[in-house]
């Protein structure tokens, strides 16, 4: 029996064609060339040093960091209220189940109202008409 070097017998490895995987690969270079033309005329306030990237980072933790506290206070806080009424009035594990979700239900609040997406209490939404 011959010796096979490649998958096919032929010696050769892959499908022999050389030259299209040369044109797309410059095909695919060119389209991702074009797509950074695309993207940097769209973005021209990002500017490509280092220091915005890490800025952008740790503005990222602290926010993420500000909205975790926020929601373990609530809970925190429920969860002491309801323990504290229990050891008041002898009600065992009623208190605390009562506390635990309205710490959540509050938690969950200020992590809303800390992200913006529900109006601080006493404040109505300004862009609707008041005729309505």
């Amino acid at each position: 029996m011959a010796e096979k070097n490649g998958p096919n017998g032929t010696g050769e490895t892959g499908r022999g064609k050389q030259h299209e995987a040369d044109i797309r690969d410059d095909d695919l270079e060119r389209r991702r060339r074009d797509l950074e033309a695309s993207l940097a005329t769209r973005r021209p306030d990002r500017l490509e040093g280092k220091d915005d990237a890490k800025t952008g980072s740790v503005a990222g933790y602290g926010q993420a960091l500000k909205l975790s506290s926020e929601f373990i206070a609530g809970i925190v806080v429920g969860v002491g209220l309801g323990w504290f009424l229990d050891r008041l009035a002898g009600t065992s594990p009623w208190g605390l189940i009562v506390g635990l979700l309205l710490g959540f239900g509050a938690g969950v609040l200020n992590v809303l109202r800390s992200a913006g997406l529900v109006a601080e209490f006493g404040q109505r939404d300004k862009t609707r008409d008041p005729k309505d």
